[in-house]
């Protein structure tokens, strides 16, 4: 018996995953990613790299992405909330330049996989966030690339928050149409 519940969401290869989480009056224990688990779902990816990163209200990081070394991710919320967004930017897809966004929080504990060829950015709902994930290839920071986190044309539905924080690189990428990305 699996200890995840593995959803498709609209765009093909992304996944909800909801993880069985054992608790009693001394806390819990769960698995975070289990590869047998994975394999069995038709999620094969050999993760080389972890990362992490703490962040407050308000911040909005994305929509990221690597050019010529894409990277499949599997992310999660260690502490807060977040609203994860993934957007495709795969050549031939159907959903190309469509999204889908899930809440990910310490307290549901889901996790979103996110395969190769798409745009990834999350705004932070809580006071502070530590966010965590797993990649499948190497960071390379000569390789970013990202698209505007508010481009009309793929119009994301994010959350209302009283300021958004963005970093300089983050209000300067371009739309998806004048990147014209596809993997």
């Amino acid at each position: 018996m699996s200890n995840f519940i593995f959803t498709e969401t609209k765009l093909k290869g992304v996944y909800l995953i909801d993880v069985k989480c054992y608790g009693d009056q001394r806390g819990y224990f769960m698995e975070t990613y289990q590869e047998n688990a994975f394999r069995e779902a038709g999620l094969d990816y050999r993760f080389v790299q972890d990362n992490q990163s703490s962040s407050r209200k308000g911040v909005l990081r994305g929509l990221h992405f690597q050019k010529t070394h894409p990277q499949a991710k599997l992310v999660r919320v260690l502490h807060g909330e977040v609203f994860d967004v993934a957007v495709d930017l795969r050549r031939g897809s159907e959903t190309y330049g469509q999204w889908v966004g899930a809440l990910l929080s310490a307290e549901n504990k889901r996790q979103l996989m996110i395969p190769r060829g798409f745009a990834h950015g999350f705004l932070v709902l809580s006071e502070t966030a530590e966010f965590a994930y797993k990649c499948d290839d190497f960071y390379h920071p000569e390789d970013e690339g990202g698209i505007l986190w508010n481009d009309p044309e793929i119009a994301i539905d994010w959350p209302e928050t009283d300021a958004l924080i963005l970093s300089e690189k983050d209000t300067g990428h371009p739309t998806l149409s004048q990147a014209g990305v596809m993997f």
